[in-house]
C-alpha cells in the first residue's frame, strides 16, 4: 500500500482521513497544527495525540522531514545556504536570506531543471522530479527550526521551474498561506517562472495575490533565444500578453529578473 503523504494535505483532506481511520475529526486539526504550526520533527512529538494513533500514521504515512546535510554561511551579508536530503536520497537547495523588514527564505520546486538556461548551473544534471508540495513547506521548517527565527517572505526561485511543477506549487501557496498554519500573507510569496505562457494565464485564474516573477535576461526574442531554450517555443511578445494578463486578473505587479552576462546582455543598447 502506498503511504499518504501527511503534510501535503489541506485541513478538509487531512479531516476525512483522520475519520476513515476511526478518529474523532478534532484530532486533523491537532495533527495539522503539529505539522504546520508547532513544526514538529515526527509523530512522537505529537504527545496530545493517543499513542495508538500515532501507530496508525506511522504505518499509513509518510511524513516529511528534510535532512540537513550542509549549511554555507556568507563571510559578505551571513545568507545562509542549506543544503537538505530529501527521502529517496536527493538533495536540494534552500537559501535564508535576512532584511530588516524579515526573515526571506528562496525555495526549491524541482530537483534538476529541464530548462536549460545558459546561465544556471540547476540545469546542468538535468532533471530528476518534482518536489511535493510537503518538501516543499519543509524547506521552510527546517529553516526556522535551525535558526530559531520565524520566516516572513518565501521565494521559489530555488532549482527547477515552478511552473513545469503547477498542481504542487499552487497547492504549496494555499497551505503556507493557510491560516492553521503557518499563514504567510500570499502578498509576501514571490513564484519565478521562465516563461511558459499558459501556465501563466492558468495562475491568473487562481486569484492568488502573490507576486509573479518573470525570468526576462534578454532585451529582445533573438537574444533571450541564445539564452533560454523556452524562448523558442514562447516569443517575447506573448510571454508579455501573459504577464499583463495576470495582473488584469489579479492586480498584483509582476516583477522582472535580468542576469547580467558579460558581453552578451549587457550593453547599452540592451537597457
Amino acid at each position: 500500500m502506498e503511504k499518504k503523504d501527511l503534510k501535503s494535505m489541506t485541513l478538509e483532506e487531512l479531516t476525512e482521513f483522520v475519520k476513515e481511520l476511526g478518529e474523532k475529526p478534532f484530532r486533523a486539526k491537532q495533527l495539522y497544527q503539529w505539522m504546520h504550526e508547532k513544526q514538529a520533527d515526527g509523530f512522537e512529538e505529537m504527545t496530545n495525540l493517543s499513542k495508538n494513533l500515532r501507530e496508525k500514521l506511522a504505518e499509513t504515512c509518510e511524513y516529511t522531514c528534510l535532512e540537513n546535510v550542509q549549511t554555507l554561511v556568507s563571510e559578505l551579508d551571513g545568507t545562509r545556504k542549506y543544503l537538505f536530503r530529501l527521502s529517496d536520497g536527493n538533495v536540494i537547495e534552500s537559501v535564508l536570506m535576512r532584511y530588516k523588514h524579515g526573515n526571506s527564505v528562496c525555495i526549491s520546486s524541482q530537483v534538476g531543471c529541464k530548462m536549460g538556461c545558459r546561465f544556471c548551473a540547476s540545469t546542468i544534471g538535468g532533471w530528476t522530479r518534482n518536489l511535493l508540495p510537503s518538501e516543499m513547506l519543509d524547506q521552510i521548517y527546517r529553516i526556522q527550526s535551525i535558526t530559531g527565527e520565524r520566516v516572513s517572505n518565501v521565494v521559489v526561485m530555488g532549482t527547477g521551474e515552478p511552473m513545469d511543477n503547477y498542481d504542487h506549487i499552487v497547492r504549496f501557496v494555499h497551505l503556507l498561506s493557510d491560516e492553521n498554519g503557518l499563514n504567510i500573507s500570499q502578498r509576501n510569496i514571490t513564484v519565478s517562472t521562465c516563461g511558459i505562457v499558459p501556465k501563466i494565464y492558468e495562475l491568473a485564474k487562481e486569484k492568488l495575490q502573490i507576486t509573479l516573477a518573470l525570468s526576462l535576461h534578454a532585451p529582445n526574442d533573438e537574444k533571450r533565444q541564445e539564452l533560454m531554450p523556452i524562448a523558442q517555443r514562447y516569443s517575447m511578445d506573448e510571454v508579455l500578453d501573459a504577464c499583463r494578463n495576470y495582473f488584469q486578473e489579479t492586480g498584483r505587479r509582476i516583477t522582472f529578473e535580468y542576469s547580467l552576462v558579460a558581453g552578451v546582455n549587457d550593453s547599452d543598447e540592451d537597457a
